[in-house]
């Protein structure tokens, strides 16, 4: 069996290198629509995306990253000119689970349009400083969230890695 969702589940691929030019308006419309169609826990749509394109934010969130990575001389988004948090209520059991799908359906829809994503950590621990605080609120998002993930978003600038095989023991069948 295949189809076109299959055929973007296969060969999607976290991309770590970008063009520095950003992506059009509808295209981080069409994968931030993507994210909101994300199953949650319950129906609660308790996740919030925060697509991030201000240089100067950009900046700041690099630095954060870097310092919760312990690497200040590194650029955890790799370039990228878009760099998408995803946030959930904390006090949710399901916050981790929900803003995971959101980030996943991010980076599928970003792969079916011909732009490179990745999966970023370290989003928790960015928000949980005193300087990533005042940065969540300066986006709009208040204390009852926490950082889930990141995304680094933009046109790739080289060949997409090729797929390791699938282990055979994957799955089972009972």
């Amino acid at each position: 069996m295949d189809n076109e969702v299959l055929k973007a589940i296969r060969e999607r691929r976290s991309i770590r290198r970008y063009m520095p030019q950003q992506i059009k308006d509808d295209e981080l419309r069409t994968i931030l629509e993507a994210g909101t169609w994300a199953p949650t826990g319950h129906g609660t749509q308790d996740p919030i995306i925060i697509a991030v394109q201000d240089p100067e934010i950009c900046a700041i969130l690099r630095r954060l990253n870097a310092e919760a990575l312990g690497n200040a001389n590194v650029d955890p988004y790799y370039g990228a000119p878009t760099i998408i948090l995803v946030f959930s209520k904390a006090e949710n059991p399901n916050c981790v689970k929900d803003g995971s799908l959101v980030i996943s359906n991010i980076m599928l829809a970003a792969h079916s349009i011909g732009l490179g994503s990745c999966w970023i950590n370290r989003c928790k621990e960015m928000f949980a400083t005193a300087e990533g605080r005042r940065m969540a609120l300066r986006l709009g998002i208040s204390e009852s969230y926490e950082g889930v993930g990141c995304v680094s978003v933009g046109y790739i600038a080289h060949a997409a890695p090729a797929p390791v095989p699938r282990k055979s023991d994957y799955y089972k069948i009972i």
